[in-house]
């Protein structure tokens, strides 16, 4: 017989705490090792966490909607059925987020490490309704980042009073510094500067009939993420047309060859290969900007942009140059499932160095998307279909054919890349798609 403590994971090196958003098991049920037992929600990704071992979940300490630092102990797994359905359900009463509910791994030796230092809190929380329940959404609205809780004691402020836009109206670090800017004798935090005054988004109040549902964490973050790029990054979009017809051809030659081998070769492989041979040639897409200076980034790792019922998330397909076509639609099949199935890790959404996301699977034409910071370019793939096109024959008459076409479009950062340098990019991947060689497949 024996207890398995579960605690709350470390999704990263930055991350020190997170979200329990979801239980994907109620107390008592049956679990298998491996298998989704919760949801968490961090500042990097949205991810479910695995049971550690076999057994029957005896005791949940954390309630959902809780946000607790990382090591923290979440729930507890009784790997003998008869002990786990003969034990106290006060053992299920949830434990409070603090440093005495907090169980850190037992050391070499059977030592038992020292505990860990308490958590800041707000220095007036959110009480309880009076019957000492909280929901999940009041516990989100009590919490915040270690970030923001810092910042609200330097400035004695109470998180309590400031109206939070984050998810069941959690202050966010945009609320807080907004908050105290707007404080008449508040000190203002210092922040990196921005071009222009920042405008306050005017309230809205919701008519009879709507329904008002909160932003989502990865909701939240994407806004935070857009507002900011849009506000940094001088954008500019160029639009190239693109004939597919070889591609359609080389798809047709080889799909089922490809299908054998477990690979899918979509358009969407072919235009990251393209790419991907590209940005060593066009370094200065393949950048970051840094204060005064540029970063020619050495890798070249794409990102590729994942639709999501619950927003948008972009897998990084490292080395993407360093792979064969196949490679790279293997690497985007399996990132994209992951993705849909929250099974990425934190280091595969990060240290992305160029975006191509593919609006046109949805029957867009084309767009004009924004950067992913801090990128200076992003490839925005338009829907790709049969229409008619003057092609010029050999003898040099011209004809209308029927044509596999689709638009590609490219925003960049004005500040670094010219347009000159972003037409050539786009010039040299319409030219490598267009007459893509048979043996890369």
């Amino acid at each position: 017989m024996a207890r398995i403590d579960v605690l709350m994971p470390q999704m990263g090196e930055s991350i020190a705490e997170g979200t329990l958003s979801k239980w994907l098991k109620k107390l008592g049920d049956e679990v298998k090792r491996d298998e989704p037992l919760f949801e968490i929600s961090t500042d990097k990704v949205d991810a479910e966490i695995p049971a550690p071992t076999a057994g029957v979940l005896a005791e949940i300490k954390v309630q959902e909607g809780q946000t607790v630092p990382v090591q923290t102990l979440v729930a507890v797994i009784e790997t003998d059925k008869a002990a786990a359905a003969t034990a106290p359900k006060a053992a299920a009463v949830t434990a409070p987020p603090v440093a005495a509910a907090q169980r850190a791994p037992a050391a070499p030796g059977g030592a038992v490490p020292a505990a860990a230092p308490p958590v800041p809190r707000p220095s007036s929380p959110v009480p309880p309704k009076g019957d000492g329940a909280e929901t999940a959404e009041e516990r989100l609205r009590r919490k915040s980042t270690p970030l923001v809780r810092k910042i609200a004691a330097e400035h004695q402020v109470d998180i309590a009073t400031i109206p939070g836009t984050g998810f069941a109206g959690r202050v966010t670090k945009q609320d807080i510094l907004g908050y105290i800017e707007r404080a008449p004798t508040a000190v203002v935090v210092p922040t990196a500067p921005t071009p222009g005054p920042q405008p306050l988004a005017p309230a809205v109040e919701p008519w009879p009939g709507d329904r008002v549902e909160p932003f989502s964490k990865i909701r939240k973050i994407t806004a935070d993420h857009m507002i900011m790029s849009r506000r940094v990054s001088a954008h500019v979009t160029s639009f190239f047309e693109v004939d597919y017809s070889r591609v359609a051809e080389l798809r047709r030659k080889h799909k089922a060859a490809g299908a054998e081998r477990g690979v899918n070769l979509t358009y969407l492989a072919f235009i990251a290969k393209a790419c991907a041979e590209n940005l060593r040639k066009h370094s200065v897409v393949n950048a970051a900007v840094s204060g005064d200076s540029i970063i020619y980034r050495q890798d070249v790792n794409i990102g590729i942009a994942v639709a999501l019922d619950w927003g948008l998330i972009v897998p990084v397909v490292k080395r993407a140059d360093e792979l064969s076509l196949s490679g790279l639609a293997r690497a985007i099949s399996d990132l994209g499932e992951r993705a849909r199935t929250k099974k990425l890790s934190p280091d595969e959404i990060q240290r992305g160095t160029f975006t191509i996301t593919n609006p046109g699977v949805f029957g867009s034409y084309a767009g004009a998307p924004i950067i992913n910071q801090p990128q200076v370019a992003i490839l925005g793939v338009g829907a790709i279909e049969k229409r008619p096109k003057v092609v010029t024959l050999a003898d040099g008459t011209d004809t209308i054919a029927i044509r596999t076409m689709g638009m590609v479009s490219m925003s960049y950062d004005h500040r670094v890349v010219d347009g000159a340098d972003a037409d050539r990019f786009l010039a040299d991947v319409k030219r490598t798609l267009e007459n893509f060689p048979d043996g890369a497949i």
